[in-house]
């Protein structure tokens, strides 16, 4: 299994004059500190207005700083959002090539259509067309980055004559596709493309077992016909992360913003009233975490098994992986057990400290990480083994990239 940190870039208010600055200065340090201790992946988000949730707006600049400072971490957005009001597809092919061109070949490109009001409503986007612009564009997307040059399209959302979309990346035929998913149904239509699922729903290993089992019983049927031109057969699961020698220290430094992280994401998407620079979701936080299955009380109980959430009489509160290096070392074999092929550790959230993150991932890296590591080589060959007829009956399936400047001229004089 491989391992990820992930990057909201949360700033709970009151907000200094300095504060954004340090916040992403912190990350890189962090990012840095990740690299050199063989953490696997870099994910980035993209988000805008989400005030205090998400300061993330430009992943393209942050990815790219991040390359510049790195060796060998993947650098993944997680996600890039497609429709079009957010990003022209081409936009989204130039830049994610550049950063494949400056990283010498490490990006993970996934994708997504976003679904709060605040950056729908932003940006015009019509919520009832954004899954047909996200099918539309990420088919697009895969071709620009391909076709020399691209053909064109003339599609419901879309519409671009041909031109040859460079620069090309330089991992082929691409970077590797993924997309977000808070959903069942939307892990399914992953496999469906044949693109790794970015969960960003908190999940114990007994429901993430569910998941795997369809993607992976999906991806190797016909019902897989690949958004890409290469299959990308992975399944990441998301975990609040905060790990000390000592339980309760993990529990002070970490806990709370796992929980921030999860009651901010609902303001947003579920329960928020807000109102643009006027909304304190901190203040909120504290005063009504309880209500929404955010109880420290519940979730910062000692003893306790590790896992996405816990419950006392029925009332479950989130916990994740926060906890001793056994603690996380245990729940880390659960999710191996099922088949998950990536956690992601959410670290950087609410007002956890910049030390203290960096800290825990070194005390990851040194007593629980090398137990995962020296079997993940084995784990993806046989995986790659496993699923490769698959593969290639599933990528026979997908119309081929257009070749040459044959079909743009048939095409200019059919108009």
């Amino acid at each position: 299994m491989r391992f990820g940190i992930f990057y909201e870039h949360q700033l709970p208010r009151p907000w200094g004059p300095d504060d954004e600055y340090q916040l992403l200065q912190d990350a890189l340090e962090q990012v840095e500190l990740a690299d050199r201790l063989g953490i696997d992946y870099l994910w980035e988000v993209e988000h805008h207005f989400l005030e205090e949730y998400s300061h993330s707006s430009a992943p393209e600049v942050f990815l790219a700083a991040a390359s510049q400072r790195t060796e060998r971490i993947r650098l993944g957005h997680g996600i890039v959002q497609l429709p079009q009001q957010f990003n022209h597809t081409a936009r989204v092919a130039e830049r994610a090539a550049t950063l494949d061109l400056l990283s010498n070949g490490r990006v993970e490109l996934g994708t997504g259509e976003a679904s709060s009001e605040a950056e729908l409503g932003g940006f015009g986007v019509d919520r009832a067309t954004k899954r047909a612009q996200w099918l539309e564009a990420i088919d697009v997307l895969a071709r620009m980055m391909v076709e020399e040059p691209f053909g064109g399209v003339d599609g419901r959302h879309l519409h671009m004559p041909p031109r040859n979309v460079v620069p090309k990346p330089r991992q082929k035929p691409h970077p590797p596709l993924w997309v977000a998913c808070s959903r069942k149904e939307t892990i399914h239509l992953a496999a469906e493309k044949g693109i790794g699922a970015l969960s960003f729903s908190f999940v114990n290993p007994d429901e993430a077992k569910h998941w795997v089992d369809d993607y992976y019983a999906t991806l190797a049927s016909e019902a897989c016909v690949p958004a890409g031109f290469d299959v990308n057969a992975n399944l990441a699961v998301v975990l609040p992360f905060m790990c000390h020698p000592d339980e309760q220290t993990a529990i002070d430094r970490g806990l709370d913003g796992g929980h921030f992280f999860g009651f901010s994401l609902l303001h947003y998407y579920a329960f928020g009233q807000h109102r643009p620079g006027v909304t304190n979701i901190w203040e909120e936080f504290l005063e009504k975490r309880a209500m929404f299955g955010f109880d420290r009380t519940i979730a910062g109980n000692v003893g306790d098994h590790l896992g996405a959430t816990v419950e006392r009489n029925g009332i479950g509160a989130l916990r994740g992986a926060v906890g001793t290096p056994d603690q996380v070392r245990e729940l880390l074999s659960a999710y191996e057990a099922v088949g998950v092929d990536q956690v992601i550790f959410v670290a950087q959230a609410g007002r956890n400290r910049h030390d203290h993150i960096c800290e825990s991932l070194e005390l990851f890296a040194r007593e629980v990480l090398p137990d995962f590591a020296e079997r993940a080589d084995e784990a993806d060959a046989a995986r790659r083994e496993r699923l490769a007829p698959a593969v290639d009956a599933a990528l026979a399936r997908r119309e081929p990239a257009r070749r040459g400047v044959d079909h743009v001229i048939g095409a200019a004089l059919q108009v």
